[in-house]
């Protein structure tokens, strides 16, 4: 009985891992692995987009002339082929800004084929060999620009092939080797390594700024949600009251009204059932609301009837706040006249305004004016600067609060504005709708 292998040999396995690398390096170094676009592209300042070309304008400015002059000077090339080699070598540093690796192809093949030419001039043995001090030079910004715009892969492919070139270069003319080759390795090395981290450093940055910024609109959307869900827990006890008066008036109409035809008390008991059902819907869908195992408040929902209590607290706390409320909007209240959502919307915008002046401005003198006008009731909230010595306790706010009393307010059918004030102080003005006065 014979039994297949369950995978191939370790040997073979080394050699499929060989050579998929090998094709990794070779794409790498044959794909750029980023856009044609310099670095510093996206920068609001117009000196930084820029500062790439001045860079490379510079670099070949520079290296140009020095290439030549070493070319002819020191290694005894003639004058025609020290300018083609010099464009060869020092030229492409202008495509750093857009393309290094592009650059590097070209960079590295005139390198190798200077040191070539170099080789066959045996008269200078004593100069540096395989690469001229200003192709090391020049090399190393080429490896620097590669580090900061391409992939870890490509780097490490770029730095091999620079390596096996100078190891090649050694066994070819051991007698001309100085150490250069091996130098140009390390510091190859050295630099890419430090264009890589700065390009990771800056890759992580801009991923945690994408990251905040997705956090905070999350965050809002949060938020607003959740105070969605609060006003609609509140709303319930408003509906539900309303509704339970149109089931128990429904109900008692055949009692309390004599001579109802069958019709008219069908029509009633149809009224009752539906406001009952009605009611059940309301109760399933905070049920759902509620899902998270919080328990509605038993306390009643406050209205403006408590805003004077709330003033008196906040006076007790050390703000000097005070209190201005028409004698139309007091005895709208007492009889009912207000919409018990509007009357709860303005309650919550008074609480939200004055917990904002405590926590930003403490110390400040507010002023708290509810008036009823035009069919709207319009609360306002306006404090001064902070009159207490000392940082506030929030010296930012997140704009949470603002965001709960604009969707109360939006979901009466009303409006908000809010915003500084030029002494310093802060406004809260919120508009409410009134129904129209009902005469008998």
């Amino acid at each position: 009985m014979t039994t297949s292998p369950a995978g191939p040999p370790p040997a073979d396995g080394l050699l499929s891992a060989a050579r998929r690398n090998l094709r990794e390096l070779a794409h790498g170094l044959s794909h750029a692995s980023h856009p044609p676009t310099p670095l510093f592209a996206g920068s609001p300042r117009r000196w930084l987009r820029l500062l790439p070309y001045a860079v490379v304008v510079a670099l070949t400015a520079v290296f140009v002339p020095v290439t030549i002059q070493v070319l002819t000077g020191d290694y005894g090339v003639p004058g025609g082929l020290a300018g083609a080699l010099a464009v060869g070598q020092a030229a492409p540093l202008l495509m750093l800004a857009h393309r290094p690796l592009q650059a590097w192809w070209i960079v590295f093949a005139a390198d190798v084929v200077g040191a070539l030419v170099m080789l066959g001039r045996p008269e200078y043995q004593d100069v540096i060999w395989p690469w001229t001090p200003p192709a090391t030079i020049g090399y190393l910004f080429v490896l620097l620009a590669l580090g900061l715009r391409e992939s870890r892969r490509t780097v490490t492919g770029v730095w091999l092939a620079t390596g096996a070139a100078g190891l090649l270069l050694d066994l070819i003319a051991p007698s001309h080797r100085d150490g250069s080759a091996l130098l140009l390795f390390v510091l190859g090395g050295v630099v890419l390594v430090i264009g890589a981290a700065v390009r990771e450093r800056s890759e992580a940055q801009r991923r945690l700024v994408e990251q905040e910024t997705i956090s905070e609109a999350e965050r809002a959307q949060r938020t607003l949600l959740e105070e969605r869900t609060r006003i609609a827990r509140e709303l319930h006890d408003v509906v539900a009251h309303h509704m339970s008066v149109i089931t128990v008036q429904a109900d008692s109409a055949p009692y309390r009204i004599g001579g109802m035809s069958e019709e008219v008390r069908a029509e009633f008991a149809s009224i009752a059932d539906g406001a009952r059902e009605s009611l059940t819907e309301m109760r399933r869908l905070l049920s759902v609301l509620r899902s998270d195992g919080s328990r509605g408040e038993l306390a009643p929902q406050p209205g403006l009837d408590r805003v004077q209590q709330l003033v008196e607290a906040m006076v007790r706390a050390g703000l000097p706040a005070e209190l201005s409320m028409a004698a139309e909007v007091a005895e709208a209240v007492d009889r009912g006249g207000v919409p018990q959502a509007v009357d709860l919307t303005a309650y919550r915008v008074v609480q939200e305004a004055l917990a904002n002046v405590v926590r930003h401005a403490p110390g400040a003198r507010t002023r708290v004016s509810v008036t009823a006008r035009d069919g709207h009731l319009t609360v306002l909230v306006v404090n001064d600067r902070a009159q207490r010595p000392g940082s506030p306790l929030e010296t930012s706010g997140t704009g949470h609060g603002l965001v709960g009393m604009r969707e109360r307010v939006r979901l009466t059918g009303g409006t908000l504005d809010t915003g500084p004030l030029p002494d310093g102080g802060f406004r809260v003005a919120a508009r409410l709708p009134l129904p129209p006065p009902r005469h008998p």
